[in-house]
């Protein structure tokens, strides 16, 4: 059975405003996110241990650039 990505309950951040932003969605086992502007383009697909590490980088500072 093949999911249609368009029916996923795509998730942006509360901090988006502009309107340029990622959306986040869950996909059985993986994690996807598509740019906001462009729906229907490239999906980029995470394993969930994979997106559990970025997130837990991103809180402990770790793609902070001075």
């Amino acid at each position: 059975m093949s999911i249609s990505l368009s029916s996923l309950d795509w998730r942006k951040s509360r901090r988006c405003d502009a309107g340029t932003c990622v959306e986040v969605a869950s996909l059985k086992d993986e994690i996807v996110i598509r740019d906001s502007k462009d729906p229907d383009g490239p999906v980029l697909h995470f394993t969930r241990d994979e997106w559990t590490a970025f997130v837990d980088g991103v809180r402990d500072g770790d793609f902070t650039f001075n």
